[in-house]
């Protein structure tokens, strides 16, 4: 996992805006309303509320980051749920580390493409399931009881299923950022028509 340093900076315009502790300030009911959809969406697919909670808090939060006593203030949470949700996401390179300049202490943040991320990540723990399935087959594949093929069978599918996306994980990143190359050209087409067409009323 990449240190806090490593994560990058989100910019000198960005570093002076305040983090103090206060960020439930710039939250509307609008935001808190998204907070709260997406977490009840995230548990829905089988993942802590906490974690779609705080992930959703640093999608939506005006300020570039946040720190633990932060989010825990907002979602009005206690320090250790903040702290095992942190974890779980930083894991699965939901959310990054950040430390300001000037100071020691921690804070989380979102990158622009959070899913991204993700994708990119998703190979270790593809990788951590490969190797629970290799270690129930070393196991069951000495049994001798015949019932026991049809368990093998379902861990090598398991197994070779977690390969076979690993290995596929390279096109997808790929295809993804054609896609937002692709989409962001169009876009930036599409604003300079506009602009364009405005400089032409004017004339």
């Amino acid at each position: 996992m990449a240190t806090a340093r490593d994560d990058g900076d989100p910019g000198p315009s960005d570093v002076r805006q305040p983090v103090n502790g206060r960020g439930s300030a710039g939250l509307s009911a609008e935001r808190r309303e998204f907070i709260e959809d997406f977490a009840t969406f995230w548990h829905g697919s089988g993942s802590p509320l906490m974690d779609g909670r705080v992930l959703a808090y640093l999608m939506i939060l005006p300020a570039p980051y946040a720190s633990s006593a932060q989010i825990a203030e907002d979602l009005h949470a206690s320090s250790g749920s903040v702290s095992m949700s942190t974890r779980r996401l930083l894991d699965e390179g939901f959310i990054k580390r950040y430390v300001a300049p000037g100071e020691r202490r921690y804070y989380f943040r979102t990158e622009a493409d959070i899913w991204g991320s993700w994708l990119a990540g998703e190979p270790r723990y593809l990788g951590r399931q490969r190797d629970v399935m290799e270690r129930a087959l070393a196991v069951v594949g000495k049994s001798d009881d015949p019932q026991d093929a049809g368990v093998v069978k379902k861990l090598e599918n398991g197994r070779d299923y977690m390969i076979w996306l690993a290995e596929y994980h390279q096109t997808m990143r790929q295809a993804w950022e054609t896609y937002k190359a692709v989409r962001d050209a169009r876009q930036s087409k599409a604003q300079d028509n506009a602009r364009d067409d405005s400089q032409n009323g004017e004339m």
